[in-house]
């Protein structure tokens, strides 16, 4: 047996150049850029497109908390995820808000009734988003809410750009978000939302893919309004993804499984609703790998093989589907999923959102909600404003 390998790995090293393995690959791997193909749908109707945002929007409307935000610590279920009060649910609670706010000022219109609901959400944020910390020195959710205040942040900065104190006001509270993001950063680059190992000040924990690629995607809106972005938190966030990338554009879940490359929820179907996010926030920040071809590629893969996700979708155990997939990779898979079709050439665009708006429509609840994973009284919320913002990006330019 040793003989065997030893010859293998002399006839391996005659074969291969010296330093291959060093060398960064300047072209998409091939099987990045393969894969199936679905077949072709109607483009929605307009109006039917229209409705269904609609529907959704009110929805958000009906379920804002008084105090302005979204979402509560209700509607408890036999098992529930482990959330330490209160600060997990202050983690939750800003989130979800933060996604609602984004999706009724993407989706909302002007109407009087979205245009208060925002004024309160932001009233909310404004007042709680400066407290928002790590729940426990294990859990640390609150990435999640620093992430998507980011991106509520942003989009709340052109809502009323001649509001010059509400604008500062809005920019100092982006910088304070991005430096707790910098606080809760891994010891090894990248973001998690558990520590399970030395529990230290600087998160010990692994960084899981689609949280650092969460916050990458974050960081790329926060830095087209103008706001700096530490250089160091890119680098490591990027090489934290790169240690977790597989030939075929897959991405481990965390770092503490890259070196199991076939495990399920590192595979295909198991990367399915993470692989977006990862590919856009390489894109984003520089990777050149990432082609239009590759973000093709996974976009067909997202429709062929929906229903490895959507057999997940409502399950209330986390990972207890085929592949590891757990119920909340659905909407956000398809969200980052939206927000790739926008990388792509204007004239490429529309086979992808016609794919992607009738895979969501047909979901819709029939109080006008979408919802993947039962978590308390958030997923409702979430589930939404996720649709919401994945749909208003399958209008077709006119």
């Amino acid at each position: 047996m040793f003989i065997r390998c030893t010859l293998a790995f002399a006839l391996l090293s005659i074969c291969l150049p010296v330093g291959a393995a060093e060398d960064k690959p300047t072209t998409p791997y091939p099987l990045s850029v393969t894969g199936p193909k679905p077949k072709p749908v109607d483009t929605p109707a307009p109006e039917q497109l229209d409705a269904s945002i609609r529907r959704g929007v009110e929805f958000l409307v009906k379920r804002q908390n008084a105090n302005g935000s979204w979402g509560a610590a209700r509607n408890t279920k036999a098992l529930n995820i482990t959330a330490p009060v209160p600060g997990a649910h202050h983690a939750f609670r800003a989130a979800t808000t933060s996604l609602c706010i984004s999706a009724l000022i993407e989706t909302g219109g002007d109407g009087a009734d979205v245009t208060a609901a925002i004024d309160r959400g932001e009233a909310w944020m404004f007042e709680h988003l400066p407290k928002l910390r790590r729940a426990t020195p294990m859990i640390i959710y609150n990435t999640w809410g620093h992430a998507y205040s980011i991106q509520a942040l942003t989009r709340m900065l052109v809502r009323r750009p001649d509001d010059k104190p509400r604008c500062e006001k809005i920019r100092k509270l982006l910088d304070q978000q991005i430096d707790l993001l910098g606080r809760y950063e891994c010891v090894d680059g990248g973001w998690c939302y558990y520590d399970f190992n030395a529990q230290t000040k600087k998160p010990s924990g692994s960084s899981i893919g689609f949280v650092t690629a969460t916050v990458l995607v974050a960081f790329d809106e926060a830095r087209q309004a103008g706001v700096k972005i530490p250089d160091h938190l890119i680098t490591r966030g990027m090489a934290s993804l790169l240690r977790q990338r597989n030939p075929d554009f897959t991405y481990a879940y965390g770092e503490y499984i890259k070196m199991s490359p076939r495990r399920g929820i590192n595979r295909p179907a198991g990367s399915l609703g993470r692989s977006q996010a990862c590919n856009l926030a390489m894109r984003l920040w520089g990777d050149e790998l990432i082609t239009d071809e590759v973000l093709d590629t996974w976009l067909d893969r997202l429709i062929v093989r929906n229903v490895w996700l959507d057999i997940g979708r409502k399950r209330p155990i986390p990972h207890e589907s085929f592949f590891q997939v757990a119920g909340y990779f659905y909407y956000y898979g398809h969200y980052y999923a939206a927000l790739c079709i926008e990388q792509l050439e204007p004239d490429a665009r529309g086979p992808h959102q016609d794919q992607l708006a009738h895979v969501l429509m047909r979901l819709q609840e029939k109080d006008g909600s979408w919802w993947d994973y039962p978590l308390y009284d958030y997923h409702q919320q979430y589930g939404t404003a996720f649709a919401l913002m994945s749909l208003g990006r399958c209008r077709r330019a006119k």
